[in-house]
């Protein structure tokens, strides 16, 4: 039986390739994260922080591209294990600045080796990972710049 819409094949959608992939490597951080009492979406919030300590919740957000009522409860349950802290701006009370504990500046270390045992199952080689992530980088990017020029019919 010939199929009428070949691109409508599963193995021929770029949603899906990416939707498995992600699947495979969030389970296999969700492994070892756990090992260090943290979620993955805890991990890159702390990600952000191990970057630059001490931002607001919007930049939290803008930076992992999530909105302030998701990330809010996330930051919380955070703050719950010990890692890190809340702080309301003197200045300004609607800015809440989030920072990172001892605890948190300390498990930046354990978590590290995490990061390259992933990196090492992906079975890519350094160049092939990283033209890998700028790809889809470019994609997102891509991605999010046609749906904020998308016209909309009246």
């Amino acid at each position: 039986m010939s199929k009428k819409y070949k691109n409508l094949d599963l193995d021929n959608q770029l949603c899906f390739a990416l939707y498995a992939a992600t699947h495979s490597i969030t389970r296999a951080y969700r492994t070892r994260l756990d090992g260090v009492g943290i979620t993955y979406p805890q991990y890159l919030v702390l990600l952000v922080l191990w970057e630059r300590d001490q931002q607001t919740i919007k930049e939290l957000a803008v930076r992992l591209k999530l909105d302030s009522g998701t990330l809010t409860p996330l930051i919380k349950r955070i703050e719950n294990l010990g890692l890190v802290t809340r702080k309301r701006s003197e200045n300004d009370e609607r800015r809440v600045y989030v920072s990172l504990t001892v605890a948190g500046k300390t498990l930046e270390k354990r978590v590290a080796s995490i990061q390259k045992q992933i990196a090492c199952k992906t079975g890519l080689s350094d160049s092939e990972f990283f033209d890998l992530r700028d790809s889809l980088y470019k994609l997102t990017e891509s991605m999010n710049d046609n749906e904020s020029n998308k016209v909309i019919p009246a």
